[in-house]
């Protein structure tokens, strides 16, 4: 048997972010931020933990793997008392997958302690981690939000509002965050409104989230989301809201309507859903095709296939079959087993598919090395014809606010031609829907959005050659992040071979 590798099909698509949650006012605090991290688990599998406040002591609870399995006694929960828990899902946007870096994060100070779940990326974190270091500082992880800590720490302000507003004075960058302290719940959002963070309440109890769907499962009412620059306070007073001091353009992430969010959750005031819905009926409208079929690569393209299909008269048929029980690692029985990274995640139903003209949907392509293995397989079963349909524009440019995506050399949309792209994938043909269509798409009542994944003008100018271990590399362990890039390449994670992907290779 081979050793574990990474699998392709989770490397060929943009990794979520994170998902944060807090809960105030309940006796049952930790077991609703575990119910809220489950029905999150999308936006991070790497690890999760709570922290309860029972009044006069924090507690915590974290541990690698998903939300079941660091949680898997019900035991624990007798050791995260309280009426107030934050809790949140990681995945490394920044720093390295090590219990180190789970969060919640800890901490004790002069003002009393505090614990934080953050969602999102500091742009500037690399500059500023160098610049406390040389003023003494001692870092214990390799995590960006490990800064709001320091910075919290060094304020010389006389309220938590006014520490916050210090701190994020000197963060730039995308943070939707939940923190605790003995006896407050305190929420806050970037002022360009990177990341979705919603406020839910169920009788007397509080709720703040990442999706709406954390709320649906704990049969809670949405009440708002917290708006871009916004400070909510939760006490015994009731809710506060205050303001950063920084005022800037909303740029919300879109493609947290594209692939990120569950198709069930409101986000940026909007339904998931219905967004989805709208950019395969403009998909349709810019690209019909003559097919027999629609269908989706599941899961997170079914809403758009559902749009496409109506919009264009074409009958919807599920043509593939999603194994959800895959995680991110997984061992390779035999090489010979040609495809086996797809195989392993996706099956075709022949029936559907054999004889058939077919339109395939999916959200975006990353490196294409996926789409390119899927078409093979629907060959295999007996498709006609294959017509590709991609519901948001070719990705160009990497995300530095939250986003996991490659560097822009494994980016194939950004040296490779939309032509160059449908002959690698070797189907009979491949259109993107526009930037214009996918602006229409969404709601713009409260502003604007960053799209800078799919034009490479970015609202913040991010840090030269930042990346997901920038700060490891400033922690001196950049041997581990060799034999992470050195994984991902062994398992087919690279985009389609070009010569300018040669020329990089042979430059190292």
């Amino acid at each position: 048997m081979n050793i574990p590798e990474i699998s392709s099909t989770e490397l060929d698509k943009p990794r979520s972010n994170c998902a944060i949650v807090g809960v105030y006012g309940s006796r049952e605090a930790a077991k609703l931020v575990y119910l809220s991290l489950y029905a999150l688990q999308h936006r991070g599998q790497e690890s999760s933990g709570i922290v309860a406040s029972d009044g006069e002591h924090l507690h915590r609870h974290v541990g690698m793997g998903l939300v079941t399995n660091v949680f898997s006694d019900a035991k624990l929960f007798d050791k995260l008392p309280g009426t107030l828990a934050i809790g949140h899902n990681r995945y490394s946007t920044t720093g390295s997958t090590q219990v180190v870096n789970a969060q919640p994060f800890l901490t004790h100070f002069k003002h009393g302690t505090l614990a934080v779940s953050h969602n999102g990326n500091f742009t500037n974190a690399r500059t500023l981690r160098r610049q406390l270091e040389n003023e003494g500082a001692i870092f214990q992880t390799t995590s960006d939000t490990e800064l709001i800590l320091h910075l919290l720490a060094r304020s010389q302000a006389h309220d938590i509002v006014g520490r916050l507003q210090d701190t994020f004075d000197q963060l730039q960058g995308a943070y939707s965050l939940v923190m605790l302290t003995r006896n407050k719940l305190i929420a806050v959002r970037d002022p360009r409104g990177w990341r979705p963070l919603n406020l839910g309440r169920k009788r007397h109890t509080w709720l703040v989230a990442s999706e709406t769907c954390a709320f649906d499962l704990l049969d809670a009412k949405y009440v708002r989301e917290i708006e871009p620059g916004e400070i909510v306070v939760l006490d015994h007073t009731g809710l506060q809201s205050h303001r950063l001091r920084e005022r800037a353009p909303r740029a919300a992430c879109i493609f947290e309507f594209v692939y990120f969010s569950r198709p069930d959750s409101k986000i940026f005031d909007e339904n998931v859903d219905r967004a989805r819905r709208r950019l395969g009926k403009n998909l349709a409208n810019e690209h019909p095709a003559e097919a027999d079929i629609v269908i989706a690569v599941p899961d997170s393209s079914n809403t758009a296939a559902l749009g496409y299909a109506r919009n264009s008269n074409i009958k919807y048929e599920i043509g593939l079959i999603r194994n959800h029980y895959i995680g991110r690692t997984f061992i390779h029985p035999d090489q010979s087993v040609r495809d086996f990274n797809v195989r392993i995640k996706f099956n075709t139903v022949k029936g559907v598919l054999n004889g058939r003209r077919v339109v395939v949907v999916e959200d975006s392509i990353v490196r294409g090395t996926t789409l390119h293995n899927l078409v093979r397989l629907l060959r295999r079963a007996g498709a006609k014809e294959i017509h590709v349909r991609i519901s948001s524009p070719p990705i160009i440019a990497p995300c530095y606010y939250g986003m996991d995506f490659p560097t822009k050399e494994e980016l194939i949309a950004s040296h490779q031609s939309v032509a160059q792209i449908k002959d690698y994938l070797e189907v009979d043909s491949l259109e993107y829907l526009s930037l214009e269509g996918l602006l229409k798409s969404v709601p713009h009542e409260k502003g604007g959005y960053c799209t800078a994944c799919f034009t490479g003008n970015y609202p913040i100018i991010p840090e030269d050659l930042m990346d997901k271990f920038a700060l490891d590399h400033a922690n001196g362990r950049a041997e581990e992040v060799v034999l992470v890039r050195r994984a991902r390449r062994q398992s087919g994670g690279r985009a389609a071979p070009v010569r300018r992907t040669r020329a990089r290779k042979a430059k190292r």
